[in-house]
This record gives structure tokens, C-alpha cells and sequence, in this order.
């Protein structure tokens, strides 16, 4: 044999090998171009995106299968990669999943056994409730059999039609090129969540903090999107909701990931968008956490006190407050708060979304971190200022009484004075911030004060004052109300 015959019949196998596998290749290719996109939205829904290789017969009928339970089936956007021209027609949304009752009412007038303790009844189904299954034995005879504690299994000849494992979308599609498709499929489900989680840990004399950011994202959709790629939408979309829908599962499962990359933020219309430079999955029943971004070291904070004796005093607005008695109530606790200022020269700069803000700080002794309180924030943009409250201080407190109180209807005056005391029984001088609610009417004027105040609003003033080491500071002032 030559060796160009050789050469010749080399190149046939070697043509005849890559040619058994390139179904294989085939096949291959196609699973890569198969994908999974979340977009998930504060609002308890997400958009998904779907790549799938779908199978549409001659007739142009198409299952998709493995759909979340709490799909907005009105939300379903069908296209055909492969066939651009192809339109979707129909769709149905099957959600009969079977059960155990479903499947005896398609078995009416139907044979089946019913195995009960040392015992099994053969016969045609009659009726059935919670209680109780009626059969009609084959010499005729009724048996009714007891189901509570009795019954220990039921066996059907073979699954009725009309019954899904699945929640199902069926598809009348149009399309020339019946076969398989490469298809994107996009929609809306519920009962899925997210928020931001931050950790906040103060340094030693409470000047300074370390700040880290979490994505939180709870799936209870019924579904679990394997490598899917994340977005996490930020921010008040406005979306008009229909009746509740009910809740898919019952979140037991924790998954703490371990992030390689933080999250890609960019502006997106009046929204904030987070993306995760990865693809990660999310399983149903789930919480699941994500790092938003790179901790910040460094952010500069400072510790207030406000002593607030009325707290959020509700306005009797339209009407004045005459009585004497409102007003005098009051609690003696001061608030404690941290601040911050959300700048880049601050080591932050950034959009923080909606969640929760829980403060650490290490105890000198052990090195343990020990948390001292939290606070939910709003979605927050950068060069904004955040306020905690974390808690009340222990060895501060507070006094509010009134001293002197006249009316003069004839006048149209209202006279009244405060007398306002902190004590302060820490080992350190502090400065608190007083907030008084002037509310007995709109109009009124401080006539008589020991110390200036700030007047923060129409309704509203502040004093803020220095309290020595172990001491007392009283503030009084007095005002007038006309009308």
C-alpha cells in the first residue's frame, strides 16, 4: 500500500470520527447558549430572563416547564432565537399539581385499592371526603372506608390526564421551522426579596467605624435558579398590585456566599442598580447573602445625645391645645445616636439602599465584638447624611415639668413655661440636644429662655447643652401662643 493510500484513508476515519461527534459538539453548544438572569426588586418581585431550548411540534404546541408557583402569568414575553419570525399565539397557565385528592376525583367511577391496617379493599370509587372513601366492591357490595388513622396507602392504576408534576405554561407558537428553538422567555414572580444588611463597628472612643454592606435576598418563589446572573434594583418603583398571592414556602435555610468580587453599582433611570460580577444560585426557601461592596475603613462618626420628652407628639391640628394637662407626660430616657456623613472624603460616597444598620464594638477585654444596637435606614444617596438611633444612654437622663401655665380667651393668649433638667452620672462632660415641640397653636414667640435655642422648624425648637461630669443642667424658657 502507497503511503498517499495511507495518507487517504487516515483523512476518511479521521473525517468519519468528527463527524459521529459533532452531535455531541451539538449538543454542547446548545447548553451553552442556556441561561438564567434575576433581577430582583425592593418591592417582593423579580423579573426573569430565560435562555431554553424548547422542542415546538409540527402543530406549534410547546410546554415550559419548571416555572416558579408564584408566576405573574400575564407577564410572560416569548421570542424565538432561532426563528425571529415566530410568534406566540395561545398560552395557558397550568397549575392543577396532583395531590391526593385530585387524583381520587379523576378516579371517580374508577377502580382503585385502598390498603388499611391487615386489610385491603379493591372497587370502583363512589365518593370521597376528608372523613371517608366509599367504594363499590366488585360483588356489589358498598364499603366505606374510615381514612383518618386507617388508611395507610391508595393505589392508582396510572396518572390521569390532566395532571401536572410541574407548574406548566402551554404554548400555541407559529413558526415555520417547527424542531428545536433557542427561545427567550421573560416574566415576573413574587414572593421573592431583597435588602441591604450593614454592619457598622465602632472604634475604641467612638470617633471612628469600619462599614461593610450586604445584599439579602429571600426566594421563596418556588423555584430555584441555578447560576443565574444577579441585579438587585434600588429605589421606590412604582408597580399597581392586584390580590396577594399566597406564600410559596417557609424560609429554614441560611447560605452565607463567599464573595470573590463586590457588586458593580451604576445609576439606572431614578434607580440604583447592583450587579454581581458572578453567577451564583438561588434556591428556594432560601436566604441568601451577597457582598454589596468593599468595606469602607476609616468613616468618621460622632456620638449625639438627644433628650426628646415628648417623643413624636401627634398635632392637634384645625384647634388649639388649651388644657393645661397636655403635654406634661413625659419619658425621662435620652436616645443615642451615631452619625455619619455618606461623602467620598468620608471613605463612602456611595448609594445606600434600604436595610438595616446594626453597630458593633469590640469589648478591650476579650477582643469580642458585641453588638450595641440598630437602625433601619431609606435608600440614602451619596453626600447625605445618616442619623442611628441605636439605644438609650444608661447614665443620662432626662426631666421635663411645666412651672407656670395661664389662658386669656379674652386676649387670645397662652402663656406657658418649661423647666427642662439632664442629669448626667457618666465619667465624661457630654452635650445634649433638647427638642421641644411647640404645639399648642402656629403662632408663638420665646419670651424668657436661660439658654439660646435653634429653632428647627415652624413647630419645633432644640437646645443643645453642655452637662458636666457627674452634674445637672436645667434649661427654662417660656412662651407666649396668640391667635
Amino acid at each position: 500500500m502507497t503511503s498517499i493510500t495511507r495518507t487517504t484513508i487516515r483523512t476518511a476515519l479521521l473525517v468519519v470520527a468528527l463527524t459521529a461527534l459533532l452531535p455531541q459538539f451539538a449538543v454542547a453548544a446548545a447548553d451553552a447558549n442556556e441561561s438564567v438572569a434575576l433581577t430582583v426588586y425592593n418591592g417582593g418581585y423579580c423579573v426573569v430572563r430565560e435562555h431554553r431550548r424548547l422542542d415546538i411540534d409540527s402543530t406549534g404546541q410547546v410546554k415550559f416547564t419548571d416555572v416558579p408557583l408564584t408566576i405573574d402569568a400575564t407577564t410572560v414575553h416569548f421570542k424565538s432565537l432561532t426563528d425571529p419570525a415566530a410568534k406566540l399565539l395561545e398560552q395557558n397557565y397550568q397549575f392543577d399539581l396532583v395531590s391526593a385528592d385530585k387524583l381520587l376525583r379523576k378516579y371517580i367511577d374508577k377502580s382503585i385499592e385502598v390498603v388499611c391496617e391487615g386489610k385491603t379493599y379493591a372497587g370502583s370509587l363512589l365518593s370521597y371526603d376528608g372523613g371517608q372513601i366509599v367504594l363499590k366492591q366488585n360483588d356489589g357490595r358498598i364499603v366505606m372506608v374510615q381514612r383518618r388513622n386507617n388508611v395507610r396507602d391508595i393505589r392508582f392504576g396510572a396518572l390521569p390526564g390532566g395532571l401536572l408534576t410541574k407548574p406548566t405554561l402551554l404554548w400555541q407558537v407559529a413558526t415555520k421551522r417547527p424542531g428545536k428553538h433557542l427561545t427567550e422567555v421573560t416574566y415576573q414572580a413574587k414572593n421573592i426579596r431583597w435588602h441591604a444588611e450593614y454592619v457598622l463597628v465602632l472604634n475604641g472612643d467612638d470617633t471612628a467605624a469600619d462599614m461593610s454592606g450586604w445584599v439579602s435576598v429571600e426566594n421563596n418563589t418556588g423555584k430555584t435558579y441555578r447560576d443565574a446572573k444577579l441585579k438587585f434594583i434600588a429605589g421606590d418603583v412604582r408597580k399597581i398590585v392586584g390580590q396577594p398571592t399566597r406564600h410559596a414556602g417557609k424560609v429554614d435555610t441560611y447560605l452565607w456566599s463567599v464573595p470573590t468580587q463586590a457588586m458593580a453599582e451604576k445609576a439606572f433611570f431614578e434607580y440604583h442598580m447592583y450587579t454581581l460580577p458572578r453567577p451564583s444560585t438561588v434556591a428556594n426557601a432560601e436566604v441568601k447573602q451577597l457582598e454589596m461592596f468593599t468595606p469602607a475603613k476609616g468613616v468618621g462618626v460622632q456620638k449625639k445625645y438627644l433628650y426628646n420628652p415628648l417623643g413624636n407628639f401627634r398635632w392637634n391640628y384645625g384647634s388649639r391645645y388649651n388644657d393645661r394637662s397636655h403635654g406634661v407626660t413625659s419619658n425621662k430616657k435620652v436616645n443615642v445616636f451615631i452619625e455619619f456623613a455618606n461623602e467620598k472624603k468620608n471613605a463612602l460616597g456611595m448609594p445606600l439602599p434600604a436595610g438595616t444598620v446594626r453597630v458593633y464594638k469590640q469589648d478591650p477585654d476579650d477582643d469580642a465584638m458585641e453588638f450595641i444596637g440598630e437602625e433601619k435606614i431609606d435608600h440614602t444617596p451619596k453626600d447625605e447624611t445618616l442619623s442611628l438611633r441605636i439605644g438609650n444612654a444608661f447614665d443620662i437622663v432626662g426631666e421635663r415639668k411645666q412651672t407656670n401655665f395661664r389662658v386669656e380667651s379674652g386676649r387670645k393668649w397662652i402663656q406657658e413655661t418649661i423647666e427642662l433638667k439632664v442629669r448626667n452620672h457618666k465619667e465624661e462632660a457630654i452635650t445634649v440636644r433638647i427638642k421641644e415641640p411647640l404645639f399648642r397653636w402656629v403662632n408663638w414667640k420665646l419670651t424668657k429662655q436661660s439658654h439660646e435655642h435653634t429653632k428647627l422648624d415652624s413647630r419645633n425648637i432644640a437646645f443643645d447643652v453642655k452637662v458636666p461630669v457627674d452634674g445637672e443642667t436645667t434649661v427654662t424658657y417660656t412662651v407666649d401662643y396668640t391667635w
